[in-house]
């Protein structure tokens, strides 16, 4: 049965919001063994007696807090990230999942785990709403600096786990580009496109708009812009939904309106709440990681789980080696 390690301590609401997702997890798929790592006189008395065979616990008091510097993390073996990541090291655990530190999580695992053998930098991939599906965007913030060659292999890693994980057979591929013309970028962009080109089902350069109207279905960026697009992105979210209730209690007739349209606004909600998608996979490395969201709630935890799950069932791993073999240039 898979074992999935879980950093319980690190998200900004403690453990309480981890456990639940937890406890709701194991709920619902009865494939997966969960390791909590984090303050057993804390998780304890979280955890129904009934869940106890399915949840097993590893004490440590030491967490790796958000303001605390990523580089600390590989000295504190400690921590609860720590020594989560060295579980899935060690082979006693099949995934990692963690709500905190995001910069610890991804220096521990590049450097505890490993890298697939032909990747030169991770990536973290993160699913975008479109019309009626998503497009998944990468990389959103493990590398603020990246070469033509990092962002070839982001492709091909993102390519690989739309087809194995989210099952979406030939999926498109576009280059984040300020133009469609391949002319169109800056020079690390340019050389990009030039090697891009021998990759099944790549479109060429596309626009901001274009990860939304759904034309293509893995969008490839650097980690800075992608960073910034991913948090312009939640912002417009919230304003819209701020807007929309601001503008519903006006009058008697926008609020019947809502009542009769409340299917659609809860649709909408759900198409834009990360916590529907639970949290972005960290591509590259030799086993499943999967980091959520600092203010995650316990449904949030729960979707980053079933990823772990999914991922670690699936061959994910083998076949981006595979794949970066068969299209080295």
């Amino acid at each position: 049965m898979l074992k999935i390690a879980i950093d319980a301590m690190g998200g900004d609401n403690g453990c309480q919001p981890i456990i639940e997702g937890l406890i709701a997890a194991v709920k619902k798929n009865k494939n997966f063994i969960a390791i909590a790592v984090g303050a057993k006189d804390q998780l304890i008395p979280l955890i129904p007696q009934k869940f106890i065979d399915r949840i097993e616990i590893v004490d440590c008091n030491d967490v790796i807090a958000m303001h605390d510097s990523a580089t600390d993390a590989l000295k504190r073996k400690d921590s609860s990230a720590y020594i989560a990541i060295q579980l899935v090291k060690d082979g006693a655990a099949d995934a990692y999942v963690s709500a905190g530190h995001s910069g610890a999580s991804m220096s521990l695992a590049t450097l505890r785990i490993g890298r697939i053998k032909g990747v030169s930098r991770p990536a973290i991939a993160t699913l975008m709403p479109t019309v009626d599906k998503n497009t998944l965007v990468l990389d959103v913030g493990a590398n603020v600096d990246c070469d033509a060659k990092n962002l070839r292999e982001f492709a091909i890693m993102g390519q690989v786990y739309v087809e194995e994980v989210l099952g979406i057979d030939d999926p498109l591929v576009g280059l984040l580009s300020n133009g469609e013309e391949e002319s169109k970028g800056n020079e690390v962009s340019k050389e990009a496109f030039k090697l891009m080109e021998n990759i099944p089902n790549f479109v060429g350069n596309v626009e901001g708009n274009d990860i939304f109207n759904g034309s293509t279905d893995i969008v490839v960026c650097d980690g800075f812009i992608g960073n910034i697009m991913l948090k312009t992105a939640e912002g417009v979210a919230d304003t819209i939904g701020k807007i929309i209730k601001n503008n519903l209690k006006r009058s008697l007739v926008s609020i019947l309106g809502a009542v009769l349209m409340r299917k659609v606004f809860k649709s909408l909600k759900l198409r834009v709440d990360y916590a529907e998608y639970g949290g972005a996979p960290l591509l590259g490395i030799k086993a499943p990681v999967i980091i959520a969201h600092g203010k995650s709630n316990s449904k949030a935890i729960k979707n980053a789980i079933f990823q772990a799950v999914a991922a670690a069932q699936s061959d994910l791993n083998s076949n981006i080696e595979t794949r970066l073999k068969a299209l080295k240039d």
